[in-house]
């Protein structure tokens, strides 16, 4: 699509009940905003079908030994970057298992890097140099549908066996010809003419949200609706952790602290010791055989 054509996207047009925003109070601004933020979710849950089909292709990748991979340009690489580094510390992830890469590499996150987006050539180079391969989901996020560096990184990213995602907010995306699947919420002209960053954005970081939530209690990161693979890096976590074993199990303050020491921290394994009257080697074994699910292993013990 050339420039002169960029009038024509849904993400560059005029929202008709903004275009006097510049004469409004503050209050009356603020309200136009929330009032167009509203739609958003609205948008996105005509689209839960095709969000669902993505999750369990990651759900397959992750039990497979595959990494997710985001790719994006601007806001939507940036988002993509929240996204992947809030999984290690929520749920005990290796970091290497939900990637972001971002068109102008690092610089690009704090700073507009010109004409990064612009090289489909830069975005194939990008996969190849993170190592993309077999059994890799790799989800293109652009608004537009159009971002030469994210059509480059996944057309790239299918030769080498991935599966690919077109991830935009506009229905004919140039990129859907060059993924497996596609999510495309279309959630109108922005309040600010052009301006990505909101509902386009806001969108964006509530799908991701969704697509690595779901996938991660898929693969039994989540116990009842409780983050057990949080990693206690600081004291905050430590004492999220324990009081995750002690809502879970029902004892005490001082059993909880116990448990964490004796589990070496790992509140699934501290679970199930407490549940099956278990050391912490055999809890740590029935968890292995239930690949990594509390109610799965607690349920196979009992039945023994």
């Amino acid at each position: 699509m050339g420039l002169e054509n960029l009038q024509n996207l849904v993400t560059e047009q005029q929202n008709g009940k903004t275009t006097q925003i510049d004469r409004q109070s503050t209050e009356e601004i603020l309200a136009i905003i929330n009032e167009e933020d509203q739609t958003v979710p609205l948008h996105i849950q005509k689209e839960i079908p095709s969000i669902a089909k993505v999750v369990d292709s990651v759900v397959e990748s992750f039990e497979a030994g595959g990494r997710l991979f985001y790719v994006g340009a601007g806001t939507s690489g940036r988002i993509g970057i929240l996204d992947a580094s809030e999984c290690p510390p929520t749920y005990g992830t290796p970091p290497e298992m939900v990637k972001a890469i971002i068109a102008g590499g690092e610089p690009a996150i704090f700073k507009a890097v010109e004409g990064a987006e612009d090289s489909e050539e830069l975005g194939a180079n990008d996969i190849k140099q993170h190592g993309v391969r077999l059994h890799d989901v790799v989800i293109g996020i652009t608004a537009s549908g159009r971002a030469p560096y994210v059509i480059g990184a996944l057309k790239q990213a299918k030769e080498l066996g991935a599966k690919t995602v077109s991830f935009t907010c506009t229905k004919d995306a140039t990129l859907n010809t060059v993924a497996d699947y596609k999510i495309n919420i279309e959630v109108g002209p922005e309040v600010i003419t052009g301006s990505t960053r909101m509902k386009a954005g806001t969108t964006q970081k509530l799908v991701l949200n969704m697509i690595t939530t779901t996938s991660m209690v898929k693969i039994g990161k989540v116990f009842n609706n409780l983050m057990v693979d949080v990693q206690p890096l600081n004291k905050k976590l430590v004492d999220r952790a324990k009081r995750i074993i002690q809502q879970v199990t029902g004892c005490s303050s001082d059993e909880a602290t116990t448990l964490f020491d004796s589990s070496e921290g790992n509140p699934k394994v501290a679970i199930i010791m407490y549940t099956c009257q278990v050391d912490a080697v055999k809890a740590a074994e029935l968890l292995s055989d239930a690949k990594g699910f509390v109610y799965k292993a607690i349920k196979a013990y009992n039945k023994n």
